[in-house]
């Protein structure tokens, strides 16, 4: 096993960001992916003009790639905000008014990944609070995400670089993906594991990927210390793929590394052109 029998994304939203957004699927297709997935592309609007909405399900079409995975509105990202759905007033408003539009997008593409990050801590609000605001948001989304056939995802970030996101473990990620599931009935919520946060926090990789293998609908990557593309840092990213599927995982592995100062199609190096296009 290997890199070469792993099934690729691209996340444009952190890689090609030197191009402009419709430009990037292109760009992806070009380097020899075939399959890509996104953060949220409009900051500022969870509910976007029709107009937007269709120029990036063409420029997605036009490039022959599959979009697998999308985020829904989670403020601003990259930037100070975590997430919307746990935060009382505009931002869980905002929140409420993304899920069909998102979903609705992601169902046009067949994109069957919905991403929900949660949010962070807020100031003067009783935790417990955002917790039950979050969970309500979560089932929305989750049974908006059973309409287009599509899983949801609760990801855990790092604290060192996430201080006021209350999940910063795999456990506290799955403890939510229980919950929703509990709640809705519907069996849709799934552990999105991001390797590079789990190693920030310091969990035990090898034991995460065994205890949590089968509850995880999304996995992705990048090396550490750096955030930077596989063989920068000193995560042994092979090995745990390898891992992964050993104990049955056979989804997408989303590749979110900064490219450093090299353009983004340059920091492919690692990954045989040949073992780039999804099998």
């Amino acid at each position: 096993m290997g890199f070469a029998d792993q099934r690729f994304n691209v996340n444009l939203s952190i890689l090609f960001t030197e191009l402009p957004l419709l430009e990037r699927p292109a760009a992806a297709a070009a380097a020899g992916f075939t399959a890509v997935e996104l953060w949220w592309p409009w900051i500022d609007s969870p509910t976007p003009e029709q107009s937007a909405l269709d120029a990036l399900k063409a420029a997605v079409e036009d490039a022959g790639v599959r979009l697998t995975g999308l985020n829904f509105y989670a403020g601003r990202l990259p930037g100070p905000d975590r997430g919307a759905l746990s935060i009382p007033g505009e931002e869980s408003d905002r929140f409420r008014a993304n899920i069909d539009v998102a979903a609705g997008f992601a169902g046009s593409l067949g994109c069957t990944a919905l991403n929900a990050l949660y949010g962070n801590r807020v100031d003067g609000v009783d935790p417990a609070e955002q917790d039950r605001l979050a969970l309500e948001n979560l089932a929305l989304a989750a049974r908006a995400a059973d309409r287009i056939g599509a899983v949801l995802l609760v990801e855990a970030l790092n604290e060192p670089e996430s201080p006021r996101y209350p999940l910063v473990s795999a456990p506290a990620a799955v403890g939510v993906v229980d919950k929703v599931n509990e709640a809705t009935g519907l069996g849709n919520a799934k552990f999105l594991m991001d390797l590079y946060h789990l190693s920030m926090n310091g969990e035990d990789l090898p034991r995460v990927i065994d205890a949590y293998a089968a509850k995880t609908g999304h996995v992705q990557i990048a090396d550490n210390p750096g955030r930077g593309a596989p063989g920068t840092g000193s995560l042994p990213l092979e090995d745990l793929l390898d891992r992964l599927t050993k104990a049955g995982y056979d989804g997408w592995v989303g590749l979110e590394y900064k490219p450093g100062d090299v353009p983004s199609a340059q920091s492919f190096s690692w990954l045989p052109a040949g073992a780039r296009a999804a099998r």
